[in-house]
């Protein structure tokens, strides 16, 4: 299979056009009874999407759901031409034709049958090694819009790759993901599980304010806490910056390719604890601090606890994979969480008493970890039963916005590595 065109190809089209619709759409099909080719005619897909019919009543009819777009975002325009097998280059639709040698054939592979006054017609780019053998299917690939024979005006894109892969990924991106060709088990991009995943679902929708986030990452999942707490409506947008790379979106974000990152609007940042401080002080929503300034004064006093004590002593016994190293590293992480228990409500459950505050969201998802992650591989050792930190951590695993935002177990377990990207070796989150 062959493809001539007025660009370099040297892919079979079965190959090639697959990595490339994402970019364009089908718009229309061109038969011809007495020529021996099919006309395809495909658009930009940023030109647009006119109104739809309207949106069927019928619960057994599968619902699509497609993201409108704005009219005219750019107008390229290409024709395939499928030509069937036993035509000829003479046989082109477009009045271009290639040079014939003295024989009458074009490098002795294919016969042209023109007459000898069609030599000096526009040449086709093509080569001996492309043409197709004789009864051979071959396309050619043509710019309709803004091509110079036809307006003598280029016509780029008016937008970038990425922006298509928004729009729809190509084919074999598609392919690669249904069946795991090319890809190991730790290129494959995370997802959330649980009750997480229908968390993500239920804020997919497009929304001014965005959360860019890894479901396995324990500093997004302190803004996705918070976010939840709060009530505040956000989309939420999945990243894998640990495992795969991070996209376009979150490198305008935030240009370390980081999570979390949030952006409303035209403004961006990243880090937990200032996102946390941004959404608290934007006084929307169920409030995290207390009023009182003197107790919001303690707070910071302890997550800034939490950020410089128990996040470097969770990360130094997370890499210590040898039983021998694990007992001091235990040591000193069982002594940063003792000391921030001992200065919380004596009551709780909470640290600050009955309610959830910036605290509580700061330390709990790595008091999930505990269990998910250390017990498991580090010999963490639980909380003794009744204790104060057995039911503070009790509370933190039964609250809601807490439980709506963790996935599966297996999904922690899985990412420990990750989990290590995340964190550098002196033990401080690289967010």
């Amino acid at each position: 299979m062959t493809v001539l065109a007025n660009f370099a190809i040297s892919l079979t089209f079965e190959a090639y056009f697959p990595h490339v619709d994402n970019v364009y759409s089908h718009r229309s099909t061109q038969a011809y009874k007495s020529k021996p080719f099919i006309s395809h005619y495909w658009e930009c897909r940023l030109k647009g999407r006119i109104p739809g019919t309207k949106k069927s009543d019928d619960p057994s009819k599968k619902k699509r759901n497609r993201v409108p777009r704005q009219l005219n975002l750019c107008d390229v325009k290409i024709k395939i031409t499928e030509y069937h097998p036993g035509a000829t280059i003479h046989d082109l639709d477009d009045g271009s034709y290639v040079r014939l040698d003295e024989a009458g054939t074009f490098g002795g592979a294919h016969r042209v049958l023109a007459s000898a006054g069609e030599e000096s017609l526009r040449p086709l780019p093509v080569a001996a090694n492309n043409l197709p053998a004789p009864g051979q299917k071959f396309w050619t690939i043509q710019r309709v819009n803004g091509h110079a024979s036809i307006s003598a005006v280029p016509g780029p894109h008016q937008h970038t790759l990425a922006k298509s892969d928004e729009v729809k990924k190509n084919s074999v991106q598609r392919y690669i993901a249904k069946h795991g060709h090319g890809t190991s088990e730790n290129d494959s991009p995370r997802k959330a599980s649980g009750r997480a995943h229908w968390t993500v679902k239920k804020h997919d929708k497009e929304r001014d304010l965005k959360l860019y986030a890894a479901c396995y990452c324990p500093f997004s999942q302190r803004v996705w806490i918070a976010l939840e707490a709060k009530g505040l409506p956000y989309q939420y947008c999945e990243e894998d910056p640990y495992g795969t790379s991070a996209s376009q979106q979150l490198l305008e974000a935030n240009p370390r390719g980081t999570v979390p990152a949030i952006r409303q609007g035209e403004w961006a940042c990243a880090d937990s604890a200032v996102i946390l401080e941004y959404l608290e002080e934007m006084d929307d929503g169920t409030p995290l601090f207390p009023t009182d300034i003197r107790l919001r004064a303690n707070c910071r006093l302890w997550i800034d606890h939490i950020n410089s004590r128990i996040v470097p002593a969770f990360n130094r016994l997370l890499r210590c994979p040898h039983p021998a190293q694990q007992s001091p590293a235990a040591e000193g992480l069982q002594e940063a969480v003792k000391r921030l228990v001992l200065a919380a409500d004596e009551q709780g459950p909470f640290f600050l008493g009955s309610s959830l505050s910036l605290v509580d969201v700061h330390f709990a998802p790595f008091a999930l970890r505990l269990s998910r992650t250390l017990q498991t591989s580090r010999g963490w050792a639980a909380p003794t039963s009744g204790s104060r930190w057995a039911r503070w951590l009790d509370a933190l695993e039964s609250n809601p916005h807490v439980r709506a935002t963790t996935s599966g177990k297996e999904l922690y377990t899985e990412t420990v590595k990750l989990l290590e990207a995340a964190l550098d070796p002196d033990g401080q989150p690289k967010n």
